[in-house]
């Protein structure tokens, strides 16, 4: 959900030919699924299409992206420890909601388990928003 409406936005600001985006587990037990149908529904609610399969987050992704950003605490850790062993120390990690600092919550629940897919979606777009106008200020964009 969180790469579907972060690209959403990055297309609205114009941005897409500066920042690309792409989503990966810290497993693997999902590779090659599509997202929830929960998940697609509140997508094509709020207008936005997503065809993305899951794939895991590999030593590319430390390369690639300036960023890496996790839905919670465990998959920051995950994301930290993989750095440590695979990645180059350049791209900046963090938690989605600490994009958005004034949300209530500091970590994004994961919908498959909770089935709060619109309380997701809301914590989803206000991170989104924040990691989307921080990239503009650290590239001036």
């Amino acid at each position: 959900m969180a790469e579907a409406v972060f690209a959403h936005l990055v297309e609205e600001a114009g941005l897409e030919d500066q920042i690309t985006c792409d989503s990966a587990g810290t497993g693997d037990w999902h590779t090659g699924e599509p997202a929830h149908p929960g998940t697609l529904r509140i997508l094509r609610r709020h207008g936005i299409e997503y065809e993305g399969a899951a794939r895991p987050l590999d030593a590319t992704d430390f390369k690639r992206f300036n960023y890496i950003v996790a839905m919670d605490d465990d998959h920051l850790h995950d994301v930290t420890y993989f750095n440590r062993r695979h990645g180059n120390g350049a791209v900046k990690i963090a938690r989605l909601m600490d994009f958005a600092p004034h949300a209530p919550e500091r970590e994004v629940p994961d919908p498959y388990y909770t089935g709060e897919f619109d309380r997701v979606y809301s914590l989803v777009l206000e991170g989104a928003r924040g990691l989307l106008a921080q990239i503009r200020r650290d590239h001036n964009l």
